[in-house]
């Protein structure tokens, strides 16, 4: 109501004001009780809880609710529109509904039972002393703009509770990720026991199988992927981390495609959950090789669809070696007539077949393939039947194709 609105309460005779004001204040208590009696009818398990005194906090909230309604309402020596702040009490009560896990809905909904009963009281107590119409036309009007203040206390009490639940859920669930994943506690005697106890604490059921992903930000304030509430998501780190439930479920794939839609990164295999570091370092791996070119790097990829490369290019150093050993032979040849050479010796090991399967593969005329396959016998001799040898041939020239460095 604006602050320049007179109020109809003006207008009623003093003896009628102040007969109202302690017929209500009188029947405060009954009235208080009568709506705590319908709010448990209508929410049977609402939990009381007592104050000091052994008195139900929400009884004692509303008894003073009413009452400074009536005191704010028919108060005429003052500024009867000017604002004051609701019982604390129902700050407490907004808490308590979140702590529950009830929703905002019930809240408001038990609210609004309370100003039905206590209009129909108030509406009786003013028709039996004759209050006039306008006057109890502002009382109804008043009751829902208290209302909204009882409400307005409740929704921030029930916010701050839901905003110290989800920071603690936070921190709980990064400590669960930092016994799956890091290690950074000291290793407890029973692993199993301990992942168990740190997943029940966020509700977390622990499954029989996970994959850990790791993220690249498509932008620094990039909002959180929608990945749902049972997928562990870590987005403090650089590049975020989550551990994926029980990863080959039926719709797990589809949902991790639509949630994780313009971020790239990598999930690796699918591993018991104490073994989920593992999972990790082939997520980190992939991800290192999309950033040299080697992966694809236009969305999430999962490991267990890329094993060849991860295999073959990951230990890069002992395979360079084993590259300049076994290549040595080429080492004389010229790069454009080394790499055909090299092209040739892989489809033949790959096809183990005569120089017309080879040439098929190779898109050549057979008779070229003869040829290659006859300067590939001078350089190497009989080490291409040997059957260690020719395995370690394939391998890296395997792994050369997968660089960019043959042809398909």
């Amino acid at each position: 109501m604006p602050a320049a609105t007179r109020s109809a309460w003006c207008d009623v005779p003093p003896l009628q004001v102040k007969q109202f004001a302690a017929l209500a204040m009188d029947e405060a208590p009954r009235l208080a009780q009568d709506i705590l009696d319908e709010i448990r009818r209508e929410f049977p398990h609402l939990p009381l809880v007592l104050d000091e005194s052994g008195e139900p906090m929400a009884l004692v909230g509303i008894r003073r609710a009413i009452e400074g309604f009536v005191r704010r309402l028919t108060d005429v020596s003052t500024d009867t529109t000017s604002e004051q702040q609701p019982p604390s009490v129902f700050q407490e009560f907004g808490r308590g509904q979140s702590l529950h896990g009830r929703s905002l809905d019930s809240l408001q909904a038990m609210y609004r039972l309370g100003v039905r009963l206590a209009w129909r009281r108030l509406a009786a107590l003013g028709q039996r002393l004759r209050i006039p119409p306008p006057a109890m036309y502002e009382l109804a009007e008043s009751g829902y703009e208290y209302l909204d203040g009882l409400v307005d206390q409740s929704v921030r009490g029930y916010a701050e509770a839901a905003a110290r639940q989800a920071g603690e859920r936070l921190r709980l669930q990064r400590t669960l990720m930092d016994l799956l994943l890091e290690g950074r506690s000291a290793t407890p005697p029973d692993p199993v026991k301990a992942l168990t106890e740190r997943a029940a604490r966020i509700g977390w059921p622990v499954p029989e199988r996970v994959a850990v992903g790791l993220l690249l930000r498509p932008a620094r304030d990039a909002v959180a992927p929608a990945v749902g509430p049972d997928v562990l998501l870590d987005m403090e780190a650089e590049r975020p981390r989550l551990v994926v439930p029980d990863p080959d479920a039926a719709g797990r794939p589809d949902l991790l495609r639509r949630a994780l839609s313009g971020w790239s990164g990598a999930i690796g295999p699918p591993v018991a959950p104490p073994r989920a570091a593992k999972s990790l370092r082939w997520a980190e791996a992939a991800v290192a090789l999309m950033e040299r070119g080697l992966l694809p790097s236009d969305g999430v990829l999962h490991c267990t669809e890329h094993t060849q490369a991860l295999v073959l290019l990951q230990p890069e150093e002992l395979l360079d070696d084993l590259t300049r050993r076994a290549l040595a032979p080429l080492a004389h040849c010229g790069p454009t007539h080394a790499r055909r050479l090299a092209e040739t010796l892989l489809a033949w090991l790959e096809t183990r077949g005569g120089a017309p399967e080879v040439a098929a593969r190779l898109g050549v005329h057979p008779q070229t393939v003869r040829y290659r396959l006859r300067q590939i016998r001078e350089l190497w001799g009989a080490e291409v039947d040997d059957p260690d040898r020719r395995f370690e041939l394939e391998l890296v020239l395997r792994a050369r194709r997968l660089r960019g460095e043959l042809g398909p």
